[in-house]
């Protein structure tokens, strides 16, 4: 009977772009292990052994196969049934195991070794081990790299002929981002695999018009795939004139990619017969799968497990297909009979629906791409993935991506941040502010405020759009203009009333534009050639707006011919509304060799507000780029093994209870949650350097007087509620009581006033301040992210809060403040003050958010943080109101541990 957690179980790219399958092993696998040492050679097995060993016994077999799972474990690669590697360790003393695995030769050098070690190490740091130790001999190079390149601490020694390895499992910087750049380079081939067949094989093609298997074996031979095509056809001898083969596997050459367009009930069949031929990749277009229901859910799990178990990437099911314009490929592996022209465009889509007019529209704009994919359900190739390859392909420069929901948020944050450093990424959501996850596709819907998911995006670099118009109209500047260096807009144009439109929305944008150049309706190329060398010359313009709209004689192509001269030699964005067109005009293309659209193109838009908003949007990017990206500060008193006994110690000894949060946009309720507040919630955020002032519950004067005593004057008495704060402004506080007599009477007009409704508290009072509010906690959408807001009635009803995703850098903790739009409030002196010494300490309530994403993003049972209110003032950022609510940690975090695929049921 299985006794370790589920989330041992993983499914892994290795370097080459396949796929394999990692478990534990079992007492079931005997015969397995016994035929994978078979197929060992001498060489391997002494590598491992030390020794000639050229069977195993019964005895080795049922002493490796059998274990407990926690002083001894062993995980087991497997590819279409075969196992193909071992790891285990073996408990040697308290916190230390030795560690010892072997790859089959025939699969060496494909990351095996590296990607079982990340995994064995994450189960041993589980159960409580902090050291590997590895005796390896010293002619076995490779193995001794895979130690050495793991990126954790270690020693090395050398005793007798062996060498040995000692391995320090925390993790470290140098070990993330060694198994990050790992994941990228693994991922990034596996789609490549997909995208540069050498041969493309469509199941399901039919002799019957307009089908799907007939439509997709027509639009591979239309566009010229530059390899062989093989029609796969239970009956016909050939199919639209080529010849047809009943099965994949009668094939006679190898297939790099299957196009399946069988039905649903028929796929996973399919899907075995292209494992036992060798495929690599599969393009599941048929539907029927998770779009239908659970049913349909349960046939696309199999589908997954059965492709990756055999070392295949699936896009789809229900999906348009892929395309690939490289000359050297020509590969429209899609629905879609017209592609656009090669280009410098890499496309996204979850919808397969609206990719084929995705395609169309991107054609009709004179645009082209380098790369599209419509991964319909999304069931295994994600755009993580796309990104992935995107980010190391020399022939995508700008990333666009039609995204219904987020499979992996915290992935999908983290990539677009790493690729954004480099190519623009423009994204547009579906859906509104809670859109749940749309059928079929994997969880993730995004649940927070509209305004909240743009920061987020913003925050990782991603230019998020409203619609399809505008990604289209912002990528025509990324694609085809180089970057604003600042906002400064030069305006000039044919048309005072246009030019004033220009500067108008250029002011509602956040861009600067300069007075226009108005050269008058009989303006000729010249004049705006002149107008143009003028303008870009000048230091303070950083891009320009050309409007040019026709005149009463005839128009002539000469201004298009200047517009496109200049910006051939301009490094500064040149965009038009010429002729009110859209897109990329003939007379303003710069053609390449093919008939490309080359950089240098100047994009026009049929109105002035298009082309402002989309220059716009190219200039935050570019703002975005090339400011300061921020660390995260050092903070030596954090105390997280402490921590991490104050949760579990609250998580056992608290009574669980329900409550409904106003968490980030949408209700969501805690059924199983674990509430805590006062002492508990003071000491867990202690642990982490925060002070939270005491306050002491009381039920009368008398009790009330004591506290104040205790705690020390002045005191306040208030209502310890923050929905009272909201129904009743400052009614529900009576502060600067300075005498037992103004106790009494405060707890007195305080009860008679509330009642049995509110429990009172009594606290000392802090000097006055800005009141403000933190909240943070996990998201459904996002993983861990962090609120910040005054707290003032109006500010709550108005909704003036800001996002950003912990870990806070400091730059985002500052992004944060500034960002709500009562910020002044804390930047100016508050009424009263005399001089600069009082104005409130934005500095101290920086590093309390820094603090508070620490704690949230480190422990995922920390469910929800309320601080409310946070003081700030002249001497620092004092919470004076916390609580909390915890919950189980799940078994496996987003993102976080070894690397994965993202998983279906095992």
């Amino acid at each position: 009977m299985q006794s370790y957690p589920n989330h041992w179980e993983a499914d892994v790219v290795l370097t080459d772009g396949g796929t394999a399958h990692l478990r534990p092993i079992t007492p079931e696998d005997a015969d397995l292990l016994r035929e994978f040492h078979a197929r060992l050679s001498p060489e391997t097995i002494y590598y491992r052994f030390f020794a000639p060993y050229p069977k195993l016994s019964d005895r080795d077999i049922r002493r490796f196969t059998n274990v407990d799972y926690e002083d001894r474990v062993a995980l087991v690669a497997t590819i279409s049934d075969s196992l193909v590697a071992v790891v285990r360790y073996d408990k040697v003393a308290p916190e230390e195991a030795e560690v010892a695995f072997v790859v089959e030769d025939a699969h060496q050098g494909r990351g095996l070794a590296s990607v079982l070690l990340e995994h064995i190490g994450a189960a041993a740091r589980e159960r409580g081990m902090r050291r590997f130790i590895a005796d390896v001999l010293p002619e076995n190079r490779r193995m001794i790299n895979v130690f050495r390149e793991a990126g954790y601490t270690a020693q090395q020694t050398f005793d007798e002929g062996v060498i040995r390895l000692t391995l320090d499992l925390q993790p470290t910087d140098d070990s993330t981002e060694v198994m990050r750049a790992r994941e990228q380079r693994a991922e990034s081939r596996s789609i490549a695999r997909l995208l540069f067949p050498s041969s493309v094989a469509v199941i399901g093609a039919s002799r019957t018009a307009h089908t799907i298997g007939q439509t997709a074996l027509r639009n591979l031979l239309g566009g010229e795939f530059q390899g062989p095509v093989y029609p796969v056809h239970p009956e016909a001898r050939a199919v639209v004139g080529v010849r047809a083969y009943p099965s994949v596997l009668e094939i006679p050459d190898q297939v790099d990619l299957a196009v399946v367009a069988v039905r649903a009930d028929m796929v996973v069949d399919v899907v075995e017969q292209c494992a036992e031929k060798g495929v690599h990749g599969l393009i599941v277009v048929s539907s029927g799968f998770g779009e239908t229901g659970p049913e349909g859910r349960v046939r696309q799990d199999e589908l997954v497990r059965t492709a990756r178990a055999a070392g295949m990437r699936v896009v789809g099911p229900n999906c348009l297909g892929i395309a690939n314009t490289d000359p050297a490929v020509s590969l429209n592996a899609t629905l879609s009979p017209d592609l656009p022209p090669t280009g410098t465009i890499g496309f996204f889509s979850q919808s397969g629906a609206l990719g084929r007019a995705i395609l169309q529209r991107v054609a009709e704009r004179g645009m082209g791409l380098s790369t599209f994919v419509s991964a319909g359900n999304r069931a295994d190739v994600s755009g993580n993935d796309l990104m992935q390859y995107w980010q190391e392909d020399p022939a995508t420069e700008v990333v666009l991506q039609y995204l219904e929901s987020l499979g992996n948020p915290r992935k999908f944050t983290r990539l677009a941040r790493r690729l954004a450093k480099q190519k623009p990424v423009v994204a547009v959501r579906s859906g509104g502010s809670t859109r749940t996850t749309p059928t079929g596709h994997a969880a993730g819907g995004l649940a927070l405020p509209d305004y909240a998911v743009t920061s987020l995006f913003q925050q990782a670099g991603v230019v998020r759009v409203d619609d399809i118009t505008q990604m289209f109209d912002a990528a025509q500047v990324f694609a085809y203009q180089p970057l604003p260096e600042g906002p400064r807009v030069g305006v000039i144009g044919n048309s005072d009333s246009l030019e004033l439109l220009v500067k108008d929305a250029a002011v509602r944008q956040g861009l600067k534009p300069h007075d226009p150049v108005n050269l008058g309706p009989q303006a000729t190329a010249e004049d705006f050639d002149r107008a143009l060398e003028t303008v870009l010359a000048a230091e303070d313009v950083h891009s320009v707006v050309v409007v040019f709209v026709p005149a009463l004689h005839p128009i002539s192509d000469d201004v298009a011919r200047v517009l496109r001269a200049r910006s051939l030699s301009s490094a500064k964005p040149i965009v038009t509304t010429y002729l009110a067109r859209q897109g990329i005009p003939d007379e303003l293309r710069q053609v390449g060799e093919r008939g490309e659209t080359l950089r240098g193109s100047v994009p026009s838009y049929p109105s002035p507000e298009d082309a402002v908003r989309a220059l716009a949007y190219a200039t935050r990017y570019a703002q975005w780029r090339n400011r300061r990206p921020g660390r995260h500060p050092e903070l030596p008193d954090i105390d997280r093994a402490r921590a991490r006994a104050t949760i579990a110690r609250a998580l056992k000894n608290s009574t669980n209870q329900t409550k409904d949060i106003a968490w980030f946009g949408g209700e969501r309720r805690y059924d199983e949650e674990t509430a805590i507040s006062g002492e508990d919630a003071r000491e867990l955020l202690s642990c982490y350097g925060i002070t939270a002032y005491p306050d002491i519950p009381v039920s009368s004067e008398e009790e009330a007087v004591v506290a104040a005593g205790e705690l020390g004057y002045p005191a306040v008495v208030k209502a310890d509620s923050p929905d009272l704060r909201l129904r009743a402004g400052g009614a529900f506080v009576r502060a600067d009581l300075r005498t037992p007599e103004d106790v009494r009477s405060a707890f007195a007009s305080l009860h008679d006033r509330f009642g049995e409704e509110a429990s009172l508290v009594v606290q000392r009072m802090a000097a006055p301040g800005v009141p403000t509010v933190i909240r943070a906690g996990d998201n459904q959408s996002f993983g861990s992210v962090v609120s910040f807001g005054l707290a003032d009635v109006t500010a709550e009803l108005l909704d003036d809060r800001s996002f950003r995703l912990a870990p806070l850098t400091d730059v985002d903790a500052a992004d944060l403040i500034h960002a709500v739009r009562a910020a002044p409030l804390l930047f100016g002196l508050p009424a009263g003050a005399t001089s600069l010494a009082e104005q409130p300490n934005v500095e101290a309530l920086e590093e309390l958010l820094i603090r508070v994403s620490r704690l949230v993003e480190a422990f995922p049972e920390v469910g929800y943080v309320d601080l409310d209110p946070v003081l700030v003032n002249a001497t620092g950022a004092h919470v004076l109101g916390a609580r909390m609510w915890l919950r189980e940690a799940p078994e496996v975090r987003p993102d976080v541990g070894p690397r994965r695929l993202r998983g279906v049921t095992f």
